[in-house]
């Protein structure tokens, strides 16, 4: 650990984690609470951005859909409001089950093709979920529905900013050594060495599908779990929450960051949100309007990114040991 913070990728991680964790007392502080809101999105979407990894970056799996988790998780609490469950004991654990168990359904369909027929099935599961969402007329529909934030009796007050913020952090926490410990079990070595070959790791006897599949339902409950606490964080639900455009930025942010790596779902979201908020105001100030149409200049730069740093922002931190 000590060895580890003396290399710039080990001392830069330290400082953006110890930033994070007191962020409510440093926007207080220098009174600049909007950033605490800035700080949710980034901690709320690095999870789902290390979900996406856990297949992605180790795993090989191209999956256009991830957002559907996002939405099943959200809906799953929104619908639960709505019928009077406003406890979170209830609504959480309901929401990740939920993500799961679909992930786990479209796992064993799309794990059954390759390449771009897998990103394609994983796409059309996605857009079917999207269009369900759209549909539930009792929810709001299109126009989403404004919901309260679960409730947990006595232990946290989550309409406390500062509070569902650091909540959101030791979740995110929890989700960066689940996966290091999962990519680095004999579990995690299968993955990866599926990515590699998968037909060598069948011949050396291992079940491929089923190692993937569980890689799957496991992300699509961390995917559901960031669902949750978008919702909650904007105590509102929308099919734009698992719409195709969700999930393409989860996919930049995973390579922006850099795939295959522990820490680079957090670069990728600190460098996406950080990169929206400058260029938003800056192309306004050039011209009224413009700030919408920020990605404009984002694209070019992620094409660098891509062109001259493989490995993502991660790989700019310099060389990986070990």
């Amino acid at each position: 650990m000590i060895a580890g913070l003396r290399t710039p990728r080990g001392l830069i991680t330290a400082i953006l984690l110890l930033v994070l964790a007191i962020l409510p007392l440093l926007t207080q502080a220098f009174d600049q609470r909007y950033l605490l809101s800035i700080g949710t999105r980034i901690v709320i979407w690095s999870i789902a951005a290390i979900s996406l990894n856990m297949i992605l970056g180790y795993g090989g799996l191209v999956s256009f859909g991830h957002a559907a988790f996002f939405g099943i998780g959200g809906y799953a609490v929104g619908i639960l409001y709505a019928n009077g469950i406003t406890t979170g004991w209830i609504q959480w654990p309901v929401a990740i089950v939920a993500a799961s168990v679909w992930a786990g359904l479209i796992g064993a369909l799309s794990l059954r093709t390759r390449g771009l027929y897998f990103i394609m099935i994983t796409l059309a599961f996605a857009q079917l979920v999207y269009y369900v969402g759209a549909g539930l007329e009792a929810y709001g529909g299109d126009d989403g529905l404004n919901i309260s934030r679960s409730r947990f009796s006595g232990l946290i007050d989550l309409r406390d900013k500062a509070a569902f913020y650091w909540l959101c952090f030791v979740l995110f926490c929890a989700t960066l050594w689940f996966c290091g410990r999962l990519v680095n079990s004999r579990f995690g070595l299968v993955i990866r060495g599926a990515k590699a070959n998968d037909l060598r790791m069948t011949a050396l006897g291992f079940a491929v599908f089923r190692y993937r599949l569980a890689a799957f339902a496991i992300s699509g409950a961390f995917g559901g779990l960031s669902g949750i606490l978008l919702a909650n964080e904007g105590a509102y639900i929308s099919p734009a929450m698992m719409s195709w455009v969700k999930s393409g930025d989860l996919i930049v942010i995973v390579v922006l960051g850099g795939m295959g790596t522990l820490c680079g779902p957090l670069y990728g979201a600190i460098a996406f949100f950080a990169l929206e908020e400058t260029l938003k105001p800056l192309l306004d100030l050039a011209h009224k309007g413009w700030g919408e149409y920020w990605q404009i200049v984002f694209g070019p730069m992620l094409v660098l990114i891509a062109l001259y740093a493989r490995g993502g922002l991660d790989s700019l931190l310099g060389r990986r040991h070990g």
